[in-house]
């Protein structure tokens, strides 16, 4: 196993053993160590993580249940392929996008999906939204105006587009928050640690604005708008990232 594993493992017993076991398991499975279709010997993983067997056979039991692995009788437990991987799951997102610096075909396809969800959900919004939901969307707002650093910055954010999509009235597309809390996170620290000058609050503003005219047209187009420039940001700072590594 390697180093950083172990240690990862011993330093967080504290926070949980269990955890940090499925973790670095989905880690080596997320990351290609150990492939789809391979068998796992979970006496040899025991040994090499230096935890009990009942510690690993409990955490294959969540990644079971994530879609990661399964077992069969003759062949023993083994990786799923990726197409029956659990990918809407939250830690599953989270882990995906622990590696989003060197994976940025992750914050992509979070691009794409907000581009499909966030304007249909801005216009219905505009409306099925009430009095609680313009509230919760002007104290998001609130946040980012008095936000101090990139962490309460991103905090507010998530905020602001959890608030959107409750406000839709539907409660399917409310658990899209799944998908983008973790990304949107990810996505925030670099863009506000590249450039922390940047003001997004007009841009958002603008959709609160025609949300509570009830203009779902407008609500739309300012979301589009709001995503185009997130994406000249994203742009931007991958460019300034490579040129810092050169």
């Amino acid at each position: 196993m390697r180093e950083s594993s172990v240690t990862g493992i011993q330093r967080g017993v504290s926070r949980g053993l269990h955890g940090q076991i499925v973790e670095v398991m989905a880690d080596r499975i997320l990351s290609g160590q150990i492939p789809e279709g391979a068998t796992i010997n979970v006496t040899e993983l025991q040994a090499d993580l230096g935890v009990s067997l009942t510690a690993v056979r409990e955490a294959l039991k969540v990644l079971t249940a994530k879609g990661l692995v399964d077992a069969r009788q003759k062949r023993g437990t083994f990786v799923r392929p990726r197409s029956d991987w659990n990918l809407l799951d939250a830690d599953m997102i989270r882990w995906h996008f622990k590696d989003a610096d060197s994976r940025p075909e992750l914050l992509e396809e979070l691009h794409e999906v907000r581009g499909i969800v966030e304007p249909a959900a801005a216009r219905l919004a505009a409306l099925r939204s009430d009095d609680a939901d313009l509230t919760a969307l002007d104290e998001a707002l609130a946040g980012m105006e008095s936000a101090d650093d990139n962490l309460a910055a991103a905090a507010a954010d998530l905020a602001f587009h959890r608030a959107l999509l409750a406000a839709t009235g539907n409660e399917l597309l409310t658990k899209m928050e799944v998908i983008m809390e973790t990304g949107l996170a990810d996505r925030d620290r670099l863009v506000h640690t590249v450039k922390p000058s940047d003001d997004p609050i007009p841009s958002h503003r603008l959709v609160v604005d025609a949300i509570r005219a009830h203009d779902p047209e407008g609500a739309e187009l300012a979301m589009r708008e709001l995503l185009a420039k997130a994406a000249e940001d994203l742009t931007e700072v991958r460019g300034s990232t490579r040129r810092r590594r050169r």
